[in-house]
Order: C-alpha cells, then sequence, then structure tokens
C-alpha cells in the first residue's frame, strides 16, 4: 500500500514543483504598470459607473458614484439571488385546455356481477367466499376478517383438496357472460354480443370488458355524441349469490370506465347500477400530463414488463408480483407474469403472509417520484355522471315479460339497463408546466445585469480576466517573496544578491 501511495505522492510533488518552477521564471509587474492596469480596466470596462470614479477629480463625486456602484452590485446580487431560490423551488403552473374533435376514441367498460359465484356451486363449496377473499388480496391490500372457524374450515379444505384450483372454479362457477345474461348490446347503432369482450379477473370473480386493448373497437373513434354502448343484463339473482357477511348485500351489476390500454380497477372508481334501474352514464374524457421530478412527481423513464401503458394500478401489481415470487417462489393467477402458480396452499401459508409484510414495511407504494409506483407522466380518466330511472316502465315491463317468458316480479328483479355515451366531442387536457425555464432564467438574471449594472456576459469575462491577472500576479509575488522569508537568518551578502535579482526581474 505504501508502495502505491508514495508514486502518487511524488508525481503531485513533482507537479506543484513544475508549477512554482513555471512561475518563479516569470517576470513581476512593476507598481507603476499595476496601476496601469487597473486604470485601463477601470475606463475601459463595460460594467457602467466604474469609468465614472476613475475619472472624476471631486472626491464628492468619486464617493457618491462609488456608492451607486456598489448599491447597484447589492442590488443586482440580490435580485439573482432571489430568480435562482425561486427556480430552484422548481415552480409549476397548470394549464387547463379543451379541444374539440370531430372524432373520439370510445373507452373501455368492465362489466361484474355483484353476486359472484353460482348459488349451486357456492352451496357445495361454501368455503369458496373465505379462499376468494384470501386469493383476491393480491389485488388490493383489503383487510381479511377471519376467524376461528374460517380458518379451521379453510385449513381442513385445503388438506382434503391439494390440487383445487379456484381459477378453473371461479371461471367454471362465476358469472358468465352469454345470450342469457346480455340479452342486448348496441354501441352506436351496431349489434354487439358477448363474442366482444373478453374475460378478466377481479376482485368480483369473472368480470368481462367491451372494447378491450385486443379488440377491433379500440382502434375505432366514434363521431356522434349522446349515442354511445347500451347493454341489458340479465343477473339472474336466484342463479347468483354472495356471502352478506362480507359485505355483499345487494343485486345489480357494477362497472368502470377506463382506458383500454389499462387494468380496471374497481377500488374507489366502480361504478353500480341495481335491477330495476336505467342507468344513463355520461362521460368525458380528460387528459392529465404530469411533469417528471423535480418539477413534478412522475418518472418518464419507468416501463412495465407485462403492460403496454405504465399505469399506478398495473405498477402496483408488478410489484407485488416481484415480491411473492422471490419469497414465495410462485405468482397469484391475478398478478401478471409467467411464473408458475401458487396453489392455495401456498395462497394461504406465503402469500397472504407476504402481503401483510409489503403493506406493514411500504415496499410498494404510490404516488411520489421515490415511491414504487409514482404517478404516470400522461393519464387519460373519464369523469361520469350517473342518472337512473325505473325500468322498465309498465308498458315496457309487460313486452318484457311476454318476450322472456317470465313474470313482470321477475324482470323487475333480474333486469339492469346501462347506456354509455359521451357529453359532447371534445376533451380537456390539464397540463403540468415549468413555471420558469432555463432560457427564462437566464433571461431574467440578463435583464437584472443589464438593469442595475448595465452588464453582460463580455462584462462577467472582463471582471473574470482582471481577477485572473491579479492572481496570477499574485501567486508570482507569493514565490519570490517565500525564498527570502525562508532565508531570513541567511548572511546578508545572499540576502542582497536576492534583492538585486528580483529587482534586476
Amino acid at each position: 500500500m505504501d508502495q502505491i501511495e508514495k508514486p502518487k505522492a511524488y508525481s503531485e510533488k513533482g507537479l506543484l514543483e513544475k508549477i512554482k518552477l513555471y512561475l518563479s521564471k516569470k517576470t513581476l509587474p512593476s507598481p507603476t504598470d499595476r496601476k496601469k492596469f487597473d486604470h485601463d480596466f477601470a475606463i475601459s470596462t463595460s460594467f457602467h459607473g466604474v469609468h465614472n470614479i476613475v475619472w472624476n477629480r471631486s472626491r464628492t463625486r468619486k464617493v457618491f458614484w462609488l456608492l451607486v456602484v456598489l448599491g447597484s452590485v447589492g442590488l443586482v446580487v440580490w435580485q439573482i439571488y432571489s430568480r435562482l431560490v425561486n427556480y430552484f423551488t422548481w415552480p409549476t403552473t397548470t394549464s387547463v385546455e379543451v379541444q374539440y374533435v370531430e372524432k373520439i376514441a370510445f373507452p373501455a367498460v368492465t362489466f361484474c356481477n355483484l353476486n359472484r359465484f353460482q348459488t349451486e356451486a357456492a352451496a357445495k363449496f361454501g368455503i369458496i367466499f373465505f379462499l376468494w377473499n384470501i386469493v383476491s388480496k393480491v389485488l388490493h391490500l383489503q383487510g381479511i376478517q377471519t376467524n376461528s372457524t374460517g380458518s379451521k374450515e379453510a385449513i381442513d379444505f385445503l388438506a382434503s383438496h391439494q390440487n383445487f384450483s379456484i381459477a378453473e372454479f371461479v371461471k367454471k362457477n362465476g358469472f358468465y357472460l352469454n345470450s342469457s345474461t346480455l340479452l342486448e348490446c348496441n354501441f352506436f347503432g351496431k349489434p354487439c354480443g358477448p363474442k366482444d369482450f373478453a374475460h378478466i379477473f377481479t376482485e368480483y370473480g369473472n368480470c368481462f370488458t367491451f372494447n378491450h386493448d385486443e379488440n377491433i373497437q379500440a382502434n375505432e373513434k366514434v363521431s356522434v355524441s349522446g349515442r354511445g354502448l347500451s347493454l341489458l343484463f340479465n343477473v339472474h339473482q336466484k342463479d347468483f349469490t354472495d356471502d352478506p357477511t362480507l359485505g355483499f348485500v345487494d343485486s345489480g351489476i357494477i362497472f368502470v370506465i377506463h382506458s383500454p390500454m389499462t387494468v380496471p380497477q374497481f377500488d374507489g372508481l366502480g361504478l353500480s347500477s341495481p335491477v330495476g334501474t336505467h342507468a344513463r352514464v355520461t362521460i368525458r374524457q380528460v387528459k392529465t400530463v404530469h411533469q417528471e421530478h423535480p418539477w413534478g412527481e412522475c418518472n418518464p423513464h419507468l416501463e412495465l414488463q407485462n403492460f403496454r401503458t405504465y399505469s399506478i394500478s398495473g405498477c402496483l401489481k408488478e410489484c407485488r408480483a416481484w415480491h411473492i415470487e422471490k419469497q414465495c417462489g410462485c405468482l397469484p393467477f391475478l398478478l401478471p407474469g409467467n411464473g408458475v402458480e401458487c396453489d392455495l396452499q401456498k395462497f394461504y401459508n406465503c402469500v397472504s403472509p407476504i402481503l401483510d409484510h409489503i403493506e406493514v414495511k411500504g415496499l410498494c407504494t404510490m404516488g411520489t417520484h421515490n415511491s414504487s409506483c409514482p404517478v404516470p407522466c400522461e393519464e387519460t380518466d373519464y369523469p361520469a355522471t350517473v342518472s337512473y330511472s325505473t325500468f322498465p316502465s309498465q308498458k315496457a315491463l309487460k313486452h318484457l315479460s311476454k318476450k322472456l317468458n317470465q313474470s313482470q316480479e321477475y324482470v323487475r328483479e333480474n333486469l339492469v339497463n346501462i347506456e354509455i355515451n359521451y357529453s359532447d366531442l371534445n376533451y380537456k387536457i390539464t397540463q403540468q408546466q415549468k413555471a420558469v425555464s432555463v432560457s427564462e432564467l437566464l433571461a431574467d438574471v440578463g435583464g437584472q445585469l443589464g438593469l442595475f449594472c448595465g452588464a453582460s456576459v463580455i462584462t462577467i469575462i472582463e471582471i473574470f480576466e482582471y481577477i485572473f491577472t491579479n492572481f496570477y500576479w499574485i501567486c508570482i509575488l507569493f514565490l519570490l517573496k517565500i525564498p527570502e522569508m525562508t532565508q531570513g537568518g541567511s548572511s546578508p551578502q545572499k540576502h542582497l544578491e536576492n534583492k538585486n535579482g528580483i529587482e534586476e526581474c
């Protein structure tokens, strides 16, 4: 180690010696030359006011102009400092703009039945409600209402059904979409059907998305406001059920409107339409643009592995999937990825505790730039206004009762009519912008320099040149004075020789 450090020390010492030797060979200007240099700088500099101090013979005027120059310098320093402080607080402004268009893209809509499971299947596997709550915990970290009885039943069920696939069970025995549950479908005057919906798992079990990213409607744009997607559902109340002790006490359809390229998020965004009602939903398209850090909270470099478009909900899913796969060696089917699917035993013994650990430790956070999932730099939302009316009317009730060959009471208790359309052919852009750009900062600083001192970039260079020249002379003087100071005890003859040598330089 010492052998390595010594060459470095010698090289640094050698460099300093070379600099000292170079400077010691330079001649030091006489005091008269230095005064002339200062005088020439004062009368030729573009820094306003300095030449007035030099040219004026009156001492009073000299003092006056000196105070003016010093005051101007103080003001310009204060102004530049305040603008730099303001810039480094990263201020932003928000602009709102409404764009009117002839055609606008229609969003995706995901529909679910509020009663998740078929009654006959749930009667055979009553534990399914408890197990599904554990499984769906991966979608959002909700509290599970566990009790000793439920836990014991779950343990016994897992012991006797080791190969039980809850994904297959729910897909087979959950809500389904066919001609008996989707009675009518109309999209801008064109008929649609179950084939136009994509299956997706959510906390509500089987759900179906219209205008999914892979469907052809995702690339189509609509040109008429006031019309849109019209649907008539039959929820088959007697055929589907749920556990009221877990909070599922309603009957009807729950749906969420979202971008075709993002996953649906029901938590806080789901809209419910009960049976026996006609829900009229008018939507608007709102695009939001966030600035990257430090002006905003977004990170433009973030990309998701399993989703085309970055979103907070998609990011949280991938974050939880990564932690679960790392700790449990498997991947829940509700989360994206290509890992080995977790069985129920893993869900109960590993996945659920890991999710609690993620929540307690804050491993998957959202919102700020330094969180696991910051806000997207650009997102599209669809704020909705919903109005309800009783469905069907007396005449329509008789017509539907005859058409479905069912009683009027059955029609009232099972049919849900939903209509979704745009209020206007426009969209609103809410954009976060930098309040002060670099060019604006430079223009502001230049304006302050020009206003108070008449200075520019060239003036700054002149001042730096003047300071550097004086510093250069000081270095030479210092190097020439060191030998005299260190040789204070030498003979008078040597001291005189050194002095003569300096004068000759």
